[in-house]
């Protein structure tokens, strides 16, 4: 059970998403073609991402796709909250705008509470917070960000992992 700001957004967020996927012509047309074959079945992928109408049309992919999906915000202050009150109707989701320190960090260690195989990350914290928790389950990951990438490598060789 995730947790969001205001579930009576969904209609609107859902509005957004539309107009969304009917501008991402090419991630929509890659997620049709594997809602049939539906190659991640079985897959939980933890996600920290921007909580915004882009970010709900690659969701709905990867869940078209067969996967589950648990959704974390990587920017509180990017939030939409009507984006994540929509989501929140077809997975998981902890995100809100506006979320303090820790409870940005709670989110992130609701998502890795369900033991994802895959996690989807801009800004690496999902990645550290991982790695600091030793969580086994994740078999592989991509960060959206060079700045994720850049501070995630030295952690990696030194084996010290800081979120912040």
């Amino acid at each position: 059970m995730g947790k969001i700001a205001n579930p009576d957004l969904a209609k609107e967020g859902e509005k957004n998403f539309l107009w969304a996927k009917g501008h991402m012509t090419a991630l929509s047309s890659i997620a049709s073609k594997y809602a049939k074959q539906k190659p991640l079945e079985g897959t939980t992928v933890g996600v920290c991402l921007h909580v915004t109408k882009e970010t709900s049309v690659l969701i709905d992919s990867l869940l078209l796709a067969g996967a589950k999906v648990k959704l974390a915000a990587a920017n509180p202050l990017s939030t939409q909250d009507d984006i994540a009150a929509y989501l929140a109707t077809r997975a998981e989701v902890w995100a809100w705008r506006g979320e303090s320190g820790k409870e940005y960090d709670w989110c992130i260690d609701q998502v890795l509470s369900t033991n994802p195989d895959v996690i989807i990350d801009d800004g690496a914290d999902l990645h550290v917070a991982a790695n600091m928790k030793h969580v086994k389950s994740v078999k592989g990951g991509c960060e959206e960000t060079t700045t994720g990438v850049v501070r995630v490598r030295p952690s990696r060789r030194t084996g010290s992992w800081a979120i912040r």
